[in-house]
């Protein structure tokens, strides 16, 4: 798995757009994926990189009735996760259990704990307490912002407080700050909105357009990146939003997705249409640059922060996550069902 196009490969029976890192799972490295057919019956692979990292071991397949928009998994029980789903002619989101005895069983069937149908329009994303065990879940709409309370043992999710983006502004995703639990950022066509979970109110806004995908960096406080239609990727320090501390340029086509390594800070993952997974090492602002490094070596990040690009791929890259078991290992998803498995071992930056 040294970068380029040595990467472990998967092949999905169907189109999908969505993999999640099984957080949960201390003992495997393991995905979880889901397919989207709107002709077919639609499949949740769960997949388990091999003790010697060199296959990828279907160790699931299991039925899910719609084609799957978003799907992420439970950060505290590895059979728990929720997807968004679409019949064709409405969303619909749900949390699902894997049963305990799946690998005995000759056709498992997914249990359905709790569905979030509070929702009227078009369902894009559900969020996951960022750390430890709780029962909140977001779940952003085109118009909404929702915070839940899931109750597994009473397989029952009830709405604690909502608001309403406006009219003005059509939601399309967000992330939960990990330092924070009270602060979701949503993306918009035009903005990034931050919400204070307490009063459910927007605090505070980025004016950009076309914003498709933002993660927060869990080593660093106040920074947030973004990626961006046209204009790449930007990194943010909160604490001055006006304008990006850093800009990265991206893809040859949109980007589509941005995800913040779990360990190893300033590293960052990008997807976009181009059919590409780039990697980069963005330090936070030009004052944070680690004094241990060269001269060179600092010189060579402002200059040049890609440090690989992956192309192992025939079709748009919807799909990425880091392992939070071994954080040098990703998995990217692309439109065709193929799922990529890589390392960047040799690309870590030195700390």
């Amino acid at each position: 798995m040294q970068g380029g196009s040595s990467g472990i490969g998967y092949g999905l029976k169907y189109q999908a757009r969505c993999i999640s890192d099984v957080k949960a799972d201390t003992d495997y490295t393991s995905f979880l994926t889901g397919t989207l057919s709107l002709k077919e019956e639609n499949e949740v692979h769960l997949l388990r990189l091999s003790s010697g990292g060199s296959e990828l071991i279907c160790e699931g397949l299991f039925s899910h009735p719609n084609e799957i928009w978003d799907l992420a998994s439970c950060p505290f029980d590895q059979r728990i996760f929720s997807t968004v789903f679409s019949t064709g002619e409405s969303f619909g989101a749900a949390i699902w259990q894997i049963p305990e005895l799946y690998g005995q069983l000759n056709s498992p069937q997914l249990e359905r704990v709790a569905s979030l149908d509070a929702h009227v329009g078009k369902i894009n994303c559900v969020l996951w307490w960022p750390s430890g065990r709780c029962d909140k879940l977001i779940s952003i709409d085109e118009q909404n912002i929702f915070l839940w309370s899931l109750d597994c043992s009473k397989k029952s999710a009830e709405v604690l407080s909502k608001d309403s983006a406006g009219m003005l502004h059509s939601l399309s995703g967000g992330a939960w700050d990990p330092h924070d639990v009270n602060a979701v950022a949503a993306t918009g066509e035009s903005s990034v909105q931050f919400w204070d979970l307490r009063t459910m109110k927007k605090v505070n806004s980025i004016e950009h357009a076309h914003v498709r995908g933002v993660d927060y960096n869990p080593k660093r406080e106040h920074i947030l990146v973004t990626a961006e239609d046209e204009s790449g990727i930007h990194v943010w320090d909160l604490r001055k939003a006006k304008s990006p501390v850093q800009e990265l340029p991206g893809h040859t086509h949109w980007t589509w997705a941005v995800k913040c390594n779990p360990e190893y800070d300033g590293l960052i993952l990008s997807a976009g249409t181009d059919s590409a997974v780039n990697l980069w090492f963005a330090s936070a602002s030009p004052s944070d640059d680690k004094t241990s490094e060269s001269p060179v070596e600092s010189t060579r990040q402002r200059v040049n922060p890609l440090l690989n690009s992956y192309t192992d791929y025939e079709d748009s890259v919807y799909g990425l996550a880091w392992s939070s078991r071994e954080p040098w290992v990703f998995a990217s998803l692309s439109y065709d069902g193929r799922v990529v498995i890589e390392s960047v071992k040799p690309f870590l930056p030195r700390i």
